[in-house]
Protein backbone atom coordinates (compact mmCIF):
# COMPACT_ATOMS: atom_id res chain seq x y z
CA UNK A 1 0.00 0.00 0.00
CA UNK A 2 2.81 2.34 0.83
CA UNK A 3 4.47 1.74 -2.54
CA UNK A 4 1.23 2.65 -4.33
CA UNK A 5 0.96 5.89 -2.39
CA UNK A 6 4.55 6.75 -3.25
CA UNK A 7 3.93 6.06 -6.94
CA UNK A 8 0.77 8.23 -6.97
CA UNK A 9 2.65 11.02 -5.18
CA UNK A 10 5.49 10.87 -7.71
CA UNK A 11 3.02 10.91 -10.58
CA UNK A 12 1.28 13.96 -9.09
CA UNK A 13 4.59 15.78 -8.77
CA UNK A 14 5.48 14.96 -12.38
CA UNK A 15 2.08 16.20 -13.65
CA UNK A 16 2.29 19.43 -11.66
CA UNK A 17 5.87 20.02 -12.84
CA UNK A 18 4.80 19.39 -16.43
CA UNK A 19 1.92 21.83 -16.15
CA UNK A 20 4.19 24.47 -14.60
CA UNK A 21 6.70 24.02 -17.41
CA UNK A 22 4.03 24.11 -20.12
CA UNK A 23 2.31 27.28 -18.89
CA UNK A 24 5.15 29.18 -17.25
CA UNK A 25 8.61 28.03 -18.33
CA UNK A 26 8.07 26.84 -21.91
CA UNK A 27 9.20 29.33 -24.56
CA UNK A 28 6.09 30.27 -26.51
CA UNK A 29 6.12 30.43 -30.26
CA UNK A 30 4.80 33.78 -31.44
CA UNK A 31 2.68 33.57 -34.56
CA UNK A 32 3.12 36.37 -37.10
CA UNK A 33 0.11 37.66 -39.04
CA UNK A 34 0.52 39.08 -42.54
CA UNK A 35 -1.47 42.02 -43.84
CA UNK A 36 -2.20 41.42 -47.50
CA UNK A 37 -4.12 42.88 -50.40
CA UNK A 38 -4.71 42.23 -54.08
CA UNK A 39 -3.86 44.82 -56.75
CA UNK A 40 -6.92 46.64 -57.99
CA UNK A 41 -7.82 48.86 -60.92
CA UNK A 42 -8.47 52.55 -60.30
CA UNK A 43 -7.43 56.12 -61.09
CA UNK A 44 -4.16 57.64 -59.88
CA UNK A 45 -2.60 61.05 -60.30
CA UNK A 46 0.18 63.32 -59.14
CA UNK A 47 -0.59 66.93 -58.36
CA UNK A 48 0.74 70.32 -57.30
CA UNK A 49 -1.00 72.51 -54.75
CA UNK A 50 -1.00 76.31 -54.72
CA UNK A 51 -3.02 79.32 -53.66
CA UNK A 52 -4.25 82.12 -55.89
CA UNK A 53 -6.76 84.88 -56.51
CA UNK A 54 -9.91 84.93 -58.64
CA UNK A 55 -9.74 87.57 -61.40
CA UNK A 56 -11.84 88.56 -64.43
CA UNK A 57 -10.29 87.47 -67.72
CA UNK A 58 -10.58 90.92 -69.34
CA UNK A 59 -10.58 94.11 -67.29
CA UNK A 60 -10.61 97.63 -68.77
CA UNK A 61 -9.71 100.76 -66.85
CA UNK A 62 -11.77 103.77 -67.99
CA UNK A 63 -10.26 107.23 -67.43
CA UNK A 64 -10.31 110.75 -68.80
CA UNK A 65 -7.85 112.46 -71.15
CA UNK A 66 -8.76 115.97 -70.03
CA UNK A 67 -8.79 117.67 -66.67
CA UNK A 68 -11.97 118.94 -65.11
CA UNK A 69 -14.66 118.52 -62.49
CA UNK A 70 -17.06 115.56 -62.55
CA UNK A 71 -20.50 117.04 -63.20
CA UNK A 72 -22.58 113.87 -63.66
CA UNK A 73 -22.33 110.09 -63.08
CA UNK A 74 -24.49 107.59 -64.94
CA UNK A 75 -23.00 104.28 -63.63
CA UNK A 76 -22.07 102.87 -60.25
CA UNK A 77 -20.67 99.70 -58.69
CA UNK A 78 -22.04 96.47 -60.24
CA UNK A 79 -23.77 98.40 -63.06
CA UNK A 80 -24.15 96.41 -66.27
CA UNK A 81 -23.06 98.64 -69.15
CA UNK A 82 -22.99 98.39 -72.94
CA UNK A 83 -20.31 99.51 -75.35
CA UNK A 84 -20.78 103.21 -76.13
CA UNK A 85 -22.95 103.87 -73.08
CA UNK A 86 -22.44 107.26 -71.39
CA UNK A 87 -20.86 106.71 -67.97
CA UNK A 88 -19.96 110.20 -66.73
CA UNK A 89 -19.54 113.84 -67.77
CA UNK A 90 -17.02 116.56 -66.93
CA UNK A 91 -17.83 120.24 -66.58
CA UNK A 92 -17.63 121.67 -70.14
CA UNK A 93 -17.40 125.38 -69.34
CA UNK A 94 -13.68 125.96 -69.84
CA UNK A 95 -13.27 123.57 -72.77
CA UNK A 96 -16.37 125.04 -74.48
CA UNK A 97 -14.81 128.49 -74.13
CA UNK A 98 -11.65 127.17 -75.83
CA UNK A 99 -13.79 125.88 -78.71
CA UNK A 100 -15.58 129.22 -79.06
CA UNK A 101 -12.27 131.06 -79.09
CA UNK A 102 -10.88 128.73 -81.76
CA UNK A 103 -13.98 129.32 -83.91
CA UNK A 104 -13.53 133.10 -83.61
CA UNK A 105 -9.87 132.78 -84.56
CA UNK A 106 -10.85 130.70 -87.57
CA UNK A 107 -13.32 133.36 -88.73
CA UNK A 108 -10.63 136.02 -88.42
CA UNK A 109 -8.07 133.89 -90.27
CA UNK A 110 -10.52 133.16 -93.11
CA UNK A 111 -11.30 136.89 -93.41
CA UNK A 112 -7.62 137.75 -93.62
CA UNK A 113 -7.10 135.00 -96.19
CA UNK A 114 -9.87 136.43 -98.39
CA UNK A 115 -8.38 139.92 -98.14
CA UNK A 116 -4.89 138.67 -99.03
CA UNK A 117 -6.31 136.69 -101.95
CA UNK A 118 -7.95 139.83 -103.35
CA UNK A 119 -4.77 141.85 -102.81
CA UNK A 120 -2.73 139.16 -104.57
CA UNK A 121 -5.06 139.25 -107.57
CA UNK A 122 -4.64 143.06 -107.87
CA UNK A 123 -0.86 142.87 -107.50
CA UNK A 124 -0.73 140.19 -110.19
CA UNK A 125 -2.61 142.37 -112.68
CA UNK A 126 -0.35 145.36 -111.92
CA UNK A 127 2.75 143.21 -112.25
CA UNK A 128 1.62 141.92 -115.63
CA UNK A 129 1.22 145.51 -116.89
CA UNK A 130 4.59 146.51 -115.42
CA UNK A 131 3.09 148.94 -112.91
CA UNK A 132 4.85 147.32 -109.90
CA UNK A 133 8.14 145.62 -109.34
CA UNK A 134 8.77 141.92 -108.99
CA UNK A 135 9.52 142.38 -105.27
CA UNK A 136 6.10 143.90 -104.58
CA UNK A 137 4.40 141.01 -106.39
CA UNK A 138 6.40 138.38 -104.45
CA UNK A 139 5.51 140.11 -101.17
CA UNK A 140 1.79 139.89 -101.97
CA UNK A 141 2.15 136.24 -102.92
CA UNK A 142 4.00 135.42 -99.66
CA UNK A 143 1.42 137.24 -97.57
CA UNK A 144 -1.36 135.15 -99.16
CA UNK A 145 0.48 131.91 -98.43
CA UNK A 146 1.01 132.92 -94.77
CA UNK A 147 -2.70 133.69 -94.46
CA UNK A 148 -3.64 130.29 -95.89
CA UNK A 149 -1.24 128.54 -93.50
CA UNK A 150 -2.73 130.47 -90.59
CA UNK A 151 -6.18 129.24 -91.56
CA UNK A 152 -4.97 125.61 -91.48
CA UNK A 153 -3.34 126.19 -88.08
CA UNK A 154 -6.51 127.63 -86.58
CA UNK A 155 -8.55 124.76 -88.04
CA UNK A 156 -6.24 122.29 -86.29
CA UNK A 157 -6.63 124.16 -83.01
CA UNK A 158 -10.41 124.09 -83.39
CA UNK A 159 -10.34 120.35 -84.13
CA UNK A 160 -8.26 119.70 -81.00
CA UNK A 161 -10.57 121.86 -78.87
CA UNK A 162 -13.66 120.04 -80.17
CA UNK A 163 -11.99 116.68 -79.51
CA UNK A 164 -11.20 117.74 -75.94
CA UNK A 165 -14.82 118.82 -75.61
CA UNK A 166 -15.92 115.33 -76.65
CA UNK A 167 -13.61 113.86 -73.98
CA UNK A 168 -15.77 115.50 -71.32
CA UNK A 169 -18.30 112.75 -72.04
CA UNK A 170 -16.92 109.37 -70.91
CA UNK A 171 -18.32 106.29 -72.65
CA UNK A 172 -17.90 102.57 -71.95
CA UNK A 173 -15.44 100.94 -74.38
CA UNK A 174 -16.86 97.42 -73.86
CA UNK A 175 -19.89 95.48 -72.69
CA UNK A 176 -19.38 94.49 -69.08
CA UNK A 177 -19.93 95.06 -65.38
CA UNK A 178 -18.54 97.97 -63.37
CA UNK A 179 -16.23 96.56 -60.70
CA UNK A 180 -14.97 99.84 -59.31
CA UNK A 181 -15.72 103.59 -59.28
CA UNK A 182 -12.90 105.89 -58.16
CA UNK A 183 -14.52 109.36 -58.24
CA UNK A 184 -17.65 111.17 -57.12
CA UNK A 185 -19.67 114.09 -58.51
CA UNK A 186 -17.86 117.37 -57.85
CA UNK A 187 -14.42 115.75 -57.67
CA UNK A 188 -11.67 117.28 -59.83
CA UNK A 189 -9.57 114.97 -61.99
CA UNK A 190 -6.21 116.09 -63.36
CA UNK A 191 -4.84 114.52 -66.53
CA UNK A 192 -1.58 116.45 -66.75
CA UNK A 193 0.83 113.49 -66.29
CA UNK A 194 -1.28 110.32 -66.40
CA UNK A 195 -4.83 109.28 -67.08
CA UNK A 196 -6.85 109.19 -63.84
CA UNK A 197 -9.00 106.10 -63.34
CA UNK A 198 -12.73 106.70 -63.09
CA UNK A 199 -14.22 103.21 -63.65
CA UNK A 200 -12.92 99.63 -63.76
CA UNK A 201 -15.04 97.40 -65.99
CA UNK A 202 -14.90 93.59 -66.27
CA UNK A 203 -15.76 92.42 -69.76
CA UNK A 204 -17.45 89.12 -68.88
CA UNK A 205 -17.75 87.84 -65.31
CA UNK A 206 -19.02 84.45 -66.52
CA UNK A 207 -15.42 83.80 -67.61
CA UNK A 208 -13.02 84.17 -64.72
CA UNK A 209 -9.42 83.10 -64.20
CA UNK A 210 -7.32 82.12 -61.20
CA UNK A 211 -3.85 83.58 -60.85
CA UNK A 212 -2.08 80.83 -58.93
CA UNK A 213 1.28 81.23 -57.20
CA UNK A 214 3.19 78.03 -57.95
CA UNK A 215 6.40 77.34 -56.04
CA UNK A 216 9.64 77.08 -57.99
CA UNK A 217 10.07 73.47 -56.84
CA UNK A 218 6.77 72.49 -58.53
CA UNK A 219 6.65 74.74 -61.59
CA UNK A 220 8.74 72.30 -63.66
CA UNK A 221 5.87 69.79 -63.65
CA UNK A 222 3.19 72.30 -64.68
CA UNK A 223 2.42 72.73 -68.38
CA UNK A 224 -0.31 74.41 -70.37
CA UNK A 225 -3.57 72.46 -70.71
CA UNK A 226 -3.35 70.48 -67.47
CA UNK A 227 -6.55 69.95 -65.47
CA UNK A 228 -6.98 71.89 -62.26
CA UNK A 229 -9.54 72.05 -59.48
CA UNK A 230 -9.94 74.65 -56.76
CA UNK A 231 -12.13 75.67 -53.86
CA UNK A 232 -12.99 79.02 -52.31
CA UNK A 233 -13.92 79.74 -48.71
CA UNK A 234 -17.32 81.15 -49.67
CA UNK A 235 -18.40 77.80 -51.18
CA UNK A 236 -16.27 75.32 -49.29
CA UNK A 237 -18.35 72.30 -50.40
CA UNK A 238 -18.11 73.17 -54.11
CA UNK A 239 -15.20 72.15 -56.31
CA UNK A 240 -14.56 74.29 -59.40
CA UNK A 241 -12.78 72.99 -62.49
CA UNK A 242 -10.39 74.70 -64.88
CA UNK A 243 -7.39 74.32 -67.19
CA UNK A 244 -3.91 75.81 -67.05
CA UNK A 245 -3.91 78.61 -69.63
CA UNK A 246 -0.58 80.36 -69.18
CA UNK A 247 2.61 80.14 -67.13
CA UNK A 248 4.26 83.52 -66.80
CA UNK A 249 8.05 83.59 -66.81
CA UNK A 250 8.40 86.59 -64.51
CA UNK A 251 9.18 85.35 -60.98
CA UNK A 252 7.76 86.80 -57.81
CA UNK A 253 10.01 86.80 -54.74
CA UNK A 254 8.62 87.24 -51.22
CA UNK A 255 10.53 86.29 -48.06
CA UNK A 256 13.10 84.44 -50.22
CA UNK A 257 10.32 82.27 -51.70
CA UNK A 258 10.17 82.25 -55.50
CA UNK A 259 6.81 81.67 -57.15
CA UNK A 260 5.53 81.91 -60.71
CA UNK A 261 2.14 83.26 -61.74
CA UNK A 262 0.08 80.53 -63.42
CA UNK A 263 -3.26 81.45 -64.99
CA UNK A 264 -6.10 78.93 -64.84
CA UNK A 265 -9.34 79.31 -66.77
CA UNK A 266 -12.40 79.18 -64.52
CA UNK A 267 -15.88 79.08 -66.08
CA UNK A 268 -18.33 81.05 -63.93
CA UNK A 269 -21.72 80.52 -65.55
CA UNK A 270 -23.53 80.59 -62.20
CA UNK A 271 -21.56 83.73 -61.17
CA UNK A 272 -20.58 82.26 -57.81
CA UNK A 273 -16.95 83.28 -58.23
CA UNK A 274 -16.24 86.92 -57.46
CA UNK A 275 -13.09 88.94 -58.16
CA UNK A 276 -10.58 88.87 -55.33
CA UNK A 277 -11.62 85.54 -53.78
CA UNK A 278 -8.79 83.35 -52.50
CA UNK A 279 -8.60 79.95 -54.19
CA UNK A 280 -6.95 76.74 -52.96
CA UNK A 281 -5.78 75.05 -56.14
CA UNK A 282 -4.77 71.53 -57.14
CA UNK A 283 -3.07 71.16 -60.53
CA UNK A 284 -2.96 67.57 -61.81
CA UNK A 285 0.44 67.17 -63.44
CA UNK A 286 -0.07 63.52 -64.47
CA UNK A 287 -3.19 61.35 -64.53
CA UNK A 288 -3.94 57.72 -65.32
CA UNK A 289 -7.70 57.01 -65.21
CA UNK A 290 -7.49 53.20 -65.17
CA UNK A 291 -4.31 51.77 -63.67
CA UNK A 292 -3.37 48.62 -61.71
CA UNK A 293 -2.72 49.90 -58.19
CA UNK A 294 -0.99 48.55 -55.12
CA UNK A 295 -0.49 50.23 -51.76
CA UNK A 296 2.72 52.22 -51.39
CA UNK A 297 3.27 50.36 -48.11
CA UNK A 298 3.83 47.14 -50.07
CA UNK A 299 7.04 48.55 -51.56
CA UNK A 300 8.41 49.21 -48.06
CA UNK A 301 7.71 45.74 -46.64
CA UNK A 302 10.76 43.57 -45.90
CA UNK A 303 10.34 40.10 -44.27
CA UNK A 304 12.40 39.44 -41.12
CA UNK A 305 13.70 36.27 -39.51
CA UNK A 306 10.47 35.64 -37.58
CA UNK A 307 8.64 34.93 -40.84
CA UNK A 308 11.18 32.30 -41.86
CA UNK A 309 9.69 29.93 -39.23
CA UNK A 310 6.24 30.08 -40.84
CA UNK A 311 6.97 30.75 -44.51
CA UNK A 312 9.58 29.84 -47.04
CA UNK A 313 11.25 33.05 -48.25
CA UNK A 314 12.05 33.07 -51.98
CA UNK A 315 14.07 36.20 -52.85
CA UNK A 316 14.61 37.40 -56.40
CA UNK A 317 18.35 37.09 -56.99
CA UNK A 318 18.26 39.67 -59.78
CA UNK A 319 16.98 42.34 -57.36
CA UNK A 320 20.25 43.44 -55.79
CA UNK A 321 18.84 46.90 -55.37
CA UNK A 322 15.10 46.84 -54.59
CA UNK A 323 14.68 50.36 -55.98
CA UNK A 324 16.17 51.34 -59.35
CA UNK A 325 15.35 51.99 -62.99
CA UNK A 326 15.32 49.95 -66.17
CA UNK A 327 14.53 50.50 -69.83
CA UNK A 328 11.08 50.07 -71.33
CA UNK A 329 9.76 50.63 -74.85
CA UNK A 330 6.88 53.12 -74.81
CA UNK A 331 3.83 51.89 -76.72
CA UNK A 332 2.66 55.42 -77.43
CA UNK A 333 5.93 56.96 -78.63
CA UNK A 334 7.76 53.80 -79.72
CA UNK A 335 10.84 55.02 -77.87
CA UNK A 336 12.90 53.51 -75.07
CA UNK A 337 12.43 55.22 -71.74
CA UNK A 338 13.61 54.67 -68.18
CA UNK A 339 10.97 53.48 -65.69
CA UNK A 340 11.30 52.92 -61.91
CA UNK A 341 11.72 49.36 -60.66
CA UNK A 342 10.75 48.15 -57.19
CA UNK A 343 10.11 44.87 -55.36
CA UNK A 344 7.11 43.50 -53.48
CA UNK A 345 6.53 40.20 -51.66
CA UNK A 346 3.75 37.95 -52.94
CA UNK A 347 2.15 35.24 -50.78
CA UNK A 348 1.84 31.91 -52.61
CA UNK A 349 0.70 29.20 -50.23
CA UNK A 350 3.44 28.88 -47.61
CA UNK A 351 5.93 30.81 -49.70
CA UNK A 352 6.79 34.49 -49.69
CA UNK A 353 8.11 35.26 -53.17
CA UNK A 354 9.93 38.49 -53.95
CA UNK A 355 8.50 39.95 -57.17
CA UNK A 356 10.10 42.67 -59.31
CA UNK A 357 7.65 45.23 -60.68
CA UNK A 358 7.86 48.27 -62.93
CA UNK A 359 6.11 51.25 -61.37
CA UNK A 360 4.55 54.42 -62.74
CA UNK A 361 2.82 57.17 -60.82
CA UNK A 362 3.15 57.30 -57.04
CA UNK A 363 0.86 59.50 -54.95
CA UNK A 364 2.40 58.25 -51.67
CA UNK A 365 -0.74 56.21 -50.98
CA UNK A 366 -0.91 53.99 -54.05
CA UNK A 367 1.58 53.07 -56.77
CA UNK A 368 0.81 52.34 -60.39
CA UNK A 369 2.05 48.90 -61.46
CA UNK A 370 3.14 48.80 -65.10
CA UNK A 371 4.24 45.16 -65.10
CA UNK A 372 5.08 42.32 -62.74
CA UNK A 373 1.74 41.80 -60.96
CA UNK A 374 -1.77 40.57 -61.70
CA UNK A 375 -5.01 41.43 -59.96
CA UNK A 376 -5.16 37.87 -58.62
CA UNK A 377 -1.83 38.12 -56.77
CA UNK A 378 -1.78 38.42 -52.97
CA UNK A 379 0.68 41.15 -52.04
CA UNK A 380 2.03 41.50 -48.50
CA UNK A 381 1.87 45.03 -47.08
CA UNK A 382 2.93 44.35 -43.47
CA UNK A 383 3.45 41.85 -40.66
CA UNK A 384 2.86 41.86 -36.93
CA UNK A 385 2.74 39.40 -34.05
CA UNK A 386 -0.64 37.87 -33.32
CA UNK A 387 -2.33 39.28 -30.23
CA UNK A 388 -3.71 37.11 -27.49
CA UNK A 389 -7.14 37.59 -29.01
CA UNK A 390 -5.91 36.20 -32.32
CA UNK A 391 -4.41 33.08 -30.72
CA UNK A 392 -7.44 32.24 -28.57
CA UNK A 393 -6.26 33.69 -25.25
CA UNK A 394 -8.14 36.14 -23.09
CA UNK A 395 -7.51 39.72 -24.15
CA UNK A 396 -7.12 42.45 -21.55
CA UNK A 397 -10.18 44.75 -21.45
CA UNK A 398 -7.81 47.73 -21.05
CA UNK A 399 -5.94 47.14 -24.34
CA UNK A 400 -7.21 49.00 -27.45
CA UNK A 401 -8.88 46.83 -30.05
CA UNK A 402 -7.40 46.49 -33.53
CA UNK A 403 -9.32 48.50 -36.18
CA UNK A 404 -10.78 46.66 -39.13
CA UNK A 405 -8.69 46.76 -42.32
CA UNK A 406 -7.04 44.67 -44.99
CA UNK A 407 -6.87 40.92 -45.03
CA UNK A 408 -4.67 39.11 -42.48
CA UNK A 409 -3.14 35.69 -42.85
Amino acid sequence: MKSKKIILLLLSVVVVAGLLWFFLLREKEHQVLLTTESPKMGPISTSVTATGTIQPVDTVTVGTQVSGTISAMYADFNSTVKKGQLLAELDKTLIQATVDQAKANLTQALSNQNYQQANYNRQQQLFETGAISRADFDLAKNTLQVAAANVNSVKAQLKAAEKNLSFTQIYSPIDGVVLGRSVNIGQTVAASFNTPTIFTIAKDITKMQVQAKVDEADIGNVIQGQRATFTVDAFIDDTFNGRVKEIRLQPSIASNVVTYATLIDAPNDDKKLKPGMTANIVIYTKEVPDALLVSAQALKFRPDSSLAKQYQLVPDRSMRNPAGRESKVSKEKGETEEVPVAAVWVLRGQQLVQQKIQTGLNDNTHVEVLSGLKSSDVVVTGAEEASSASTGGTASPFMPKRPGGGGRR
